[in-house]
């Protein structure tokens, strides 16, 4: 069995460790790519250091986990880095601290020159989608044209084949609607209830739904109608990967978490201590298209239209939120977690 310090050295996510005062003790292989300094370097200088510190870090050090989404750090070397920062003490009650920095590509971190680039190839991909069943439309008016006896049959294939092209449009649409959401205080339990009731008379009948849920959370600022959406398409996401498997299994959290919070476009930072977790044990998204799953038209299912991720981050962010995606534990399980404000 590998020791602690060849599992720390192997992680796949840069990771430092701080000793009692605040000064790097270890940094494994990860974190010496990262921040293009070698373990040696780094040790018994303070995380100030290497790296800028993001908002509010200084301020928490109270002995809770502190994590930042999205910043935006200057190396003290040189050049700058977009990742999600996280802090937690090594142990309970112990002083020493592990630093996780997780570096960012694609998704939230794109610039406007790649955000533009996925505009266009989500346009090329709609102008792809509409021309198939134009493609069949076209040859069933051919037929229509002849001598034919199968008139209905060749009638319902081009009616169907137009109500998809105007659901498919109908989508494209909702990523458009930039009205505002009308966010209020709400106990989140009986919306989550809802959602779940929804999935286990439907497209989740048959999949055990665990909750785990913390009692004590506060209310959160939603738009009610947004966020059942928000749930209905993650669980609907988690039911449609757990098809093959046989126990399928969603667990459901919530939970409150201290010192969160992500960057927004003006430059400032906002608090989203609320977190929601929609976890599975499906095999989860294929490696090469994980981190596109929230642009339009990727998905890995056969018929899917890689619609419900996208839809997901736009409500959520349209709250004030973030969503991600990751898989976790060992065995390695589905996570989606969602963070929003309290109210």
């Amino acid at each position: 069995m590998p020791a602690f310090a060849d599992l720390f050295a192997g992680l796949p996510v840069a990771a430092l460790v701080l000793d009692e005062a605040g000064c790097i003790a270890h940094a494994n292989g990860a974190a010496e790519l990262l921040l293009n300094l070698s373990d040696r370097a780094m040790r018994g200088l303070s995380l100030e250091q290497i790296i800028s510190l993001p908002p509010g870090y200084a301020e928490q050090r109270d002995g809770r986990a502190f994590t930042s989404y999205d910043c935006e750090l200057q190396l003290k070397r040189g050049g700058r880095l977009r990742l999600d920062f996280h802090d937690s003490p090594a142990a309970h009650g112990s002083a020493w601290r592990i630093v996780m920095l997780y570096g960012l590509r694609g998704g939230h971190a794109m610039s406007q020159a790649a955000g533009a680039r996925a505009a266009i190839g989500a346009a090329a991909m709609l102008g792809h989608e509409i021309k198939n069943p134009l493609s069949g439309i076209r040859g069933a008016a051919q037929l229509l044209a002849g001598d034919v006896d199968d008139r209905p049959v060749l009638t319902d294939l081009i009616i169907a084949e137009v109500d998809r092209i105007a659901a498919l449009i109908d989508r494209m649409q909702d990523f458009t609607d930039d009205r505002p959401r009308e966010l209020v205080a709400q106990n989140i339990y009986p919306v989550l209830a809802h959602a779940v009731q929804l999935a286990s008379a439907g497209f989740a009948r048959g999949v055990t739904i665990e909750e785990r849920f913390d009692p004590s959370l506060p209310p959160v600022r939603i738009d009610r109608d947004a966020f059942v959406q928000v749930m209905v398409n993650l669980l609907k996401n988690a039911a449609e990967a757990l098809e093959k498997v046989e126990k399928p299994r969603i667990i459901l959290g919530t939970a409150y978490r201290h010192g969160l919070s992500h960057g927004i476009h003006d430059g400032s930072r906002r608090a989203v201590p609320i977190e929601l977790t929609v976890t599975d044990n499906g095999p989860g998204a294929p490696a090469d298209i994980a981190g596109h799953l929230f642009e339009p038209f990727v998905s890995g299912k056969r018929e899917g239209r890689g619609f419900g991720l996208p839809m997901v981050e736009k409500l959520v962010s349209e709250m004030g939120g973030l969503v991600r995606y990751a898989r976790e534990g060992f065995p390695a399980m589905t996570v989606f977690r969602m963070h929003l404000p309290r109210a």
